[in-house]
């Protein structure tokens, strides 16, 4: 495995989901799902893809942030790079100057996502495998649990469930924030005849809306069915604490970043408040670093991890919030959706059941039905559950053909909607 990286690109493609107010929220309200797109070129022809997600507007800053990283991955061998995986890491996000910008966290750092991301995909089509999370803990002897990951390549009790019955996801693509109340009694109802169980509700622009819609849904879906509740990051901590406490009639499983992403202590404030009321809070979506997610559960400002799969610094950061989670004993239900989210978190989420933590407990990720056609190995999902993926790589390539389209400002679809 002597691939030479001999060129990186990377490209803004941008999908206008705002028109139909796809993925709007209290804090987002006209999202267009775009992706800092990245193809990585060797000497022997095999490629890597990757990406990290974006809402639109600064997809551009994001992409500039690639190219500058691009220089420390030119010239690379793949074996060189995963045999110290560790220090590839250290390399991107530990530049002298660059990490001025923000060590670990903001621009860079999405960019660093994209850039791991396809260097993953890359490995895993060389060695011809669905992913290469568990090859690589595999090589390295580590155990988790009562398992080795010799004894998972021969293939595990957790593996063959998994193959069979999938992962359980729940879906937000019934209720975001701008659908109308006719759009979403059809969507929850054409989502139950699917055989979803979960849902999650956006909320946080107007208190007595939130009362409506969240009543709404829940004679919808019944009172069996497990409802979730996202405000984005809307409120601050007292408000917070007094809003969803009016909503606890529906009883809600969770409270989703009900405050400043940042605010460890403010999170910590609100789980120990709404404890009584048996709503837990989740987080971790714009949880920056790894470092964050140990403060998160050292205070015990969570009750769900969310991590995220282009937000953090793509599978190695990822793996080390896993640890800690289940060190924690705390569930991870990861966030997706986006453009290639869910492609992406797929891999992740059975590593965490087959190598971490073994059980389906209190456990979900989150699905939206967006965007999917756009990928060349687009996830699978069978009766709410996602199936594992099949196809070598880390899922990441898109259409070549979507991507032309797509590409912002000069694609095909941008220059109608411009031009209008």
């Amino acid at each position: 495995m002597s691939h030479k990286i001999i060129n990186v690109t990377v490209r803004d493609v941008r999908f206008p989901t705002s028109l139909e107010q796809h993925g709007s929220d209290a804090m987002h309200t006209d999202p267009d799902y775009s992706t800092a797109y990245v193809v990585i070129d060797t000497d022997c022809g095999l490629k890597g893809f990757g990406f990290t997600f974006t809402l639109g507007k600064g997809t551009e800053i994001v992409v500039c942030a690639v190219e500058a990283l691009a220089g420390l991955v030119v010239g690379k061998f793949l074996q060189d790079i995963v045999s110290d995986f560790r220090g590839f890491y250290r390399l991107l996000t530990s530049d002298g100057q660059m990490r001025w910008l923000g060590p670990e966290k903001g621009v860079i750092h999405l960019a660093t996502a994209a850039v791991l991301n396809a260097v993953w995909d890359l490995w895993a089509r060389a060695e011809g495998k669905v992913g290469t999370v568990l090859r690589y803990y595999e090589k390295n002897k580590i155990s988790f649990t009562s398992m080795t990951h010799e004894l998972l390549s021969s293939f595990s009790c957790s593996q063959d469930l998994m193959l069979k019955e999938g992962y359980p996801a729940y879906t937000t693509s019934c209720a975001w924030l701008g659908y109308s109340d006719q759009l979403l009694k059809q969507l929850c109802t054409d989502a139950l005849k699917s055989g979803w169980t979960k849902f999650k509700v956006k909320v946080g622009a107007d208190l007595e809306d939130d009362i409506r819609r969240c009543r709404l849904i829940r004679q919808m879906i019944g009172p069996s069915n497990t409802l979730m509740i996202d405000a984005n990051q809307r409120w601050d901590v007292a408000e917070a604490i007094s809003w969803v406490s009016s909503l606890a009639e529906f009883k809600p499983l969770w409270i989703e970043e009900p405050t400043s992403p940042d605010d460890i202590l403010g999170h910590a404030a609100i789980s120990k408040a709404l404890a009584p009321l048996g709503i837990g809070v989740a987080t971790g979506e714009q949880c920056h670093s790894r470092v964050m997610f140990k403060q998160f559960l050292q205070a015990s400002a969570l009750q769900f991890v969310q991590i995220d799969s282009c937000r953090l610094g793509s599978v190695n950061e990822n793996l080390a919030v896993l640890l800690m989670a289940h060190k924690f004993q705390v569930p991870v239900c990861p966030h997706a959706g986006g453009v290639g989210l869910c492609e992406l978190v797929q891999h992740l989420i059975l590593f965490d059941y087959i190598c971490v933590s073994g059980s389906l407990s209190n456990r979900m990720c989150e699905y939206v039905d967006h965007l999917h056609e756009h990928f060349t190995s687009p996830v699978v999902i069978h009766n709410a559950h996602y199936m594992p993926p099949k196809e070598p790589g880390y899922s990441c390539e898109m259409l070549e053909s979507s991507v032309q389209r797509h590409q912002y400002p000069d694609g095909d679809v941008w220059k109608m909607i411009i031009n209008k």
